[in-house]
């Protein structure tokens, strides 16, 4: 370039002949002539098309670069991989190559999609209380001690840019209703709209254009928080771009820098703490102040979030002979009298509810197994074999509930069992439950055991004088004394002597 410019000021300026400026430059008489003739201030090279070994496979890895664009982020197949499937082909050549393909087929895209008007975008504005953003993210903790891949709920109000972040163990309609109802409770309301993208816990077909059928449970959910659900369109995250940033942010701000946690509701705690300080660090950008000064202004705006949502989801399940109902690889026991009849599971995020003929029959803490890779647990609560053990009390011996008797009734177990038709004792001691409160029960048998008298009719007689006892202390009883002696007797041992004295014998 700076060659040619010197070239035209030479010829056209000073006059000077060809053949000086061949000598002064070292080109040939045609090479000066020829920049000279174009009369342009740029020198144009030819590119020179050679041969590649990629170019039999360039139409095939055009095809698949298009078809990963269709994909979500996380599917998508990497240089490297893509690199692999042409060498299974029969491609030789290097990796470089296609790299360097990809990267001229991304910029040519690029700007196709600026010509036809994708990949352009107009900023949003938000009013008070409008609208908020909701999506999912994946990200890892340390709980008791293991590293665990957590689900993060990230909620953020599109005016004031308050948001929240909330771990959950899975992506699933019940731990969706409960992140809303937290993050519902911490934001101090319920706006207007909701946008999410198309989650399989939200959306059930994708119709066309803003057509959507909604999941019946999630919009129950909506209905009940009076908030209208609006759902972007499929692989555009870009409209709701405020909460996707959060995402980002959020791992920098918060899982970058955290410590360990004994389980996740400490985490939970810990996130909630977290944010609510980062709202007074965080300035708003557009409007004057923090996060925080935005978020206070805004709260007026909010609808009040009222009672609860009860965010269950329901599964209609068959009680086994073994009393046992199962749900994710895991089993949870239930009163023998469901068994081999249909209940219903109500799953909560952190308990599983049993209910049957509309009323609520028992509840276990649920297990969730991140690993998938044991066989499941059992669950057993022992008072629901009571009947059955009451008809074959040989039960009592080997029987698995049994196994989480609290202490004292193991102990109680152990001696019982040694003895003929203890257990027909044992199984009568633990049916005192289905009638008196299980802490008296408990507290008769440790009594027994302490005094050496580990029967049943012991147990009986400590039980009663502990039950009425306590019924007395409850309400003691004021009876006033109706006759009173005006001379008490005095105590005299020696009218005994007399008396003696005067018995007669028969003869």
């Amino acid at each position: 370039m700076a060659l040619l410019s010197v070239i035209r000021r030479w010829a056209f300026r000073d006059g000077m002949s060809i053949r000086e400026i061949t000598r002064r430059t070292g080109l040939s008489r045609n090479t000066i002539r020829k920049y000279l003739r174009s009369d342009a201030v740029e020198p144009k090279f030819e590119v020179v098309v050679r041969p590649s070994k990629l170019d039999p496979y360039a139409e095939r890895l055009s095809g698949w670069l298009k078809t990963e664009t269709t994909r979500s982020r996380k599917q998508r197949r990497t240089g490297k991989q893509i690199h692999a499937d042409l060498v299974a082909l029969g491609y030789d050549g290097s990796y470089s190559r296609i790299a360097a393909f990809i990267r001229t087929w991304k910029a040519d895209r690029q700007v196709q999609e600026q010509t036809t008007g994708r990949g352009t975008f107009v900023p949003l504005v938000f009013m008070s209380g409008e609208a908020f953003q909701f999506d999912w993210s994946e990200d890892w903790a340390i709980l008791g001690g293991e590293r665990v891949k957590l689900q993060a709920a990230h909620t953020k109000l599109s005016h004031s840019r308050a948001f929240i972040v909330r771990a959950y163990p899975l992506q699933t309609h019940e731990m969706l209703f409960d992140a809303h109802q937290h993050a519902f409770r911490v934001l101090g309301g319920v706006p207007r709209r909701g946008i999410y993208d198309n989650m399989k816990t939200a959306v059930d077909r994708i119709g066309t254009g803003k057509a959507r059928q909604v999941n019946a449970r999630f919009a129950a959910m909506a209905s009940h928080y009076l908030f209208e659900p609006e759902f972007c369109n499929p692989a555009s995250g870009w409209e709701k771009g405020q909460v996707e940033k959060n995402v980002q942010d959020a791992r920098r701000r918060l899982w970058q820098r955290l410590p360990e946690f004994p389980d996740i509701d400490a985490l939970n705690l810990w996130l909630e703490e977290q944010c609510i300080a980062e709202w007074t660090q965080i300035p708003h950008g557009n409007l004057p102040g923090t996060v925080a000064d935005v978020w206070a202004r805004e709260v007026s705006n909010l609808m009040k979030p009222g009672r609860p949502f009860d965010g269950f989801v329901e599964h209609t399940k068959r009680v086994s002979p073994t009393c046992l109902v199962h749900f994710d690889r895991n089993r949870y026991s239930v009163p023998a009298s469901f068994a081999n009849r249909p209940v219903s599971l109500r799953i909560y995020p952190e308990r599983i509810v049993v209910v049957a003929e509309g009323q609520r029959v028992c509840e276990h803490a649920r297990v969730i197994d991140r690993t998938h890779r044991s066989p499941g647990r059992t669950i057993y609560d022992w008072r629901h074999y009571l009947a059955v053990v009451q008809r074959k009390p040989g039960a009592m011996r080997n029987g698995a509930p049994f196994t989480e008797l609290p202490d004292a009734f193991r102990q109680l177990r152990q001696q019982l069992l040694s003895r003929l038709g203890g257990d027909r004792e044992m199984v009568d001691i633990l049916a005192l439950v289905l009638q008196h409160d299980e802490q008296a029960v408990l507290c008769a048998v440790e009594l027994a055991l302490e005094a050496g008298v580990a029967t049943k009719t012991h147990i009986l007689n400590i039980l009663h004088r502990l039950v009425d006892g306590k019924a007395a202390s409850v309400t003691p009883i004021d009876a006033p004394q109706a006759l009173v002696l005006r001379r008490e007797p005095q105590a005299d041992v020696g009218r005994y002597d007399t008396l003696m004295k005067e018995v007669r014998h028969a003869s």
